[in-house]
């Protein structure tokens, strides 16, 4: 072995180790309390432990709770994810703009969110969606327009937690666009503008295409971020209403930590790696069949 290989292995070795430690092993220790009826009763004699195989998926198939945990999942997913990547290129696009003053501050000011206390914040935003009190009821109440019960309506409660995470993550992502914008090849925009075209159309054949790869790691980061929701309706609908927020990793936690039942919930854990996994292989698919993405 060279030197150079030596000293390559010094510094992977570490990184590999802490992967096995934080990712593959708590993955197959969860794969393996999947096929058991690990539960509470087991935690207290492991003579109670059985291994039933598949039983625990079967049981999944059966349970309409995580039916519509997994409705109400794809339904934030299918929402947010345009939601998030839209509002946080459209202010990077704005940011971009050389008219804007102030650049530094603004990013900033719109990056913090994303920086602050999922709890702490949510806690606000219920007060700020409050059906009484609420300063957005009461801006509603000054156009004529009657109070809505936010976190209260099944019809309400999944577009209030939506707005809520899309100003909470949007800054993220806002930042990573920013820096792909920067990227963009003046003399092909300059090109495109003296050969008339619009602003649209230089974003389509032009912004677009340099900043394609970027947006697509921002689309599978946002997709399973999306499908990982659980502070933000634990924090502020609990679920409710009539468990219209009740999302997969909501299920999970009330399988494992409320009714203590940890093999089904770390067969739900299970099935949510591969559903994570197979939407990220089917982006990555798409992103190489369209390179314009």
């Amino acid at each position: 072995m060279t030197r150079q290989e030596r000293t390559a292995w010094t510094f992977t070795v570490p990184v590999l180790a802490v992967i096995a430690l934080v990712f593959v092993l708590p993955t197959v220790l969860a794969l393996g309390l999947s096929v058991t009826d690990y539960s509470i009763y087991a935690l207290a004699d492991w003579s109670n432990l059985r291994f039933v195989g598949f039983g625990n998926f079967v049981d999944l198939l059966t349970t309409p709770l995580f039916w519509r945990a997994l409705g109400n999942t794809a339904i934030f997913a299918l929402l947010g994810v345009p939601m998030a990547i839209g509002t946080s290129l459209f202010t990077a696009l704005l940011l971009n703009d050389a008219t804007v003053r102030w650049k530094p501050f603004w990013r900033v000011a719109l990056f913090t969110p994303y920086v602050t206390g999922i709890v702490a914040t949510a806690v606000v935003w219920r007060f700020l969606l409050n059906t009484r009190f609420g300063l957005l009821n009461r801006a509603l109440a000054a156009l004529g327009i009657a109070p809505v019960d936010w976190l209260g309506d099944p019809r309400w409660s999944i577009p209030a937690i939506l707005l809520f995470v899309t100003w909470k993550v949007f800054g993220y992502n806002m930042i990573v666009f920013t820096a792909a914008l920067s990227a963009v090849p003046q003399d092909l925009m300059e090109a495109a503008r003296l050969d008339g075209a619009g602003a649209w159309t230089r974003f389509r054949h032009v912004t677009l295409p340099a900043i394609g790869p970027t947006l697509m790691l921002a689309a599978v980061l946002s997709v399973a971020g999306f499908l990982q929701l659980f502070a933000e309706p634990y924090v502020m609908t609990l679920g409710g209403p009539s468990q219209s927020t009740v999302t997969v990793l909501y299920f999970m936690f009330d399988e494992g930590f409320k009714w203590w039942n940890l093999g089904q919930a770390s067969a739900v854990a299970f099935v949510l790696l591969i559903l994570i996994l197979l939407l990220t292989w089917v982006q990555a698919r798409v992103g190489r069949q369209y390179e314009w993405l």
